[in-house]
């Protein structure tokens, strides 16, 4: 995954990072991740019991939304909660919904 880099990027190199943005929605366990999301912010053993997976299955996911922008986390005691990035995440998430039910 490409990290993030402040420096304005070429055309290709935006070309580059939007494919693999892409391909991180391409993950069903990413996309019920988000949709959790989309609710609420909830901590990884919330999201675990949830989607019916492990915790450590959980917060690999939840790295690589996080490396790619896609979530947010904050800390409060041991537990770290997690929330959608912004509002970008929510309407690609609404724009994708919508096209694949009309």
């Amino acid at each position: 995954m490409t990290e993030w880099n402040p420096v304005p990027p070429g055309p290709a190199e935006r070309m580059a990072r939007l494919a693999e943005l892409f391909k991180v929605f391409g993950d069903e366990t990413r996309i019920r991740i988000l949709f959790v999301l989309l609710e609420a912010e909830v901590c990884v053993c919330d999201l675990a019991e949830e989607l019916g997976m492990n915790q450590s299955a959980v917060s690999h996911q939840l790295r690589i939304l996080k490396q790619n922008r896609l979530v947010r986390c904050r800390r409060e005691g041991k537990s770290i909660f997690y929330s959608l990035a912004d509002e970008h995440v929510r309407s690609i998430v609404g724009q994708g919904m919508e096209h694949i039910s009309e």
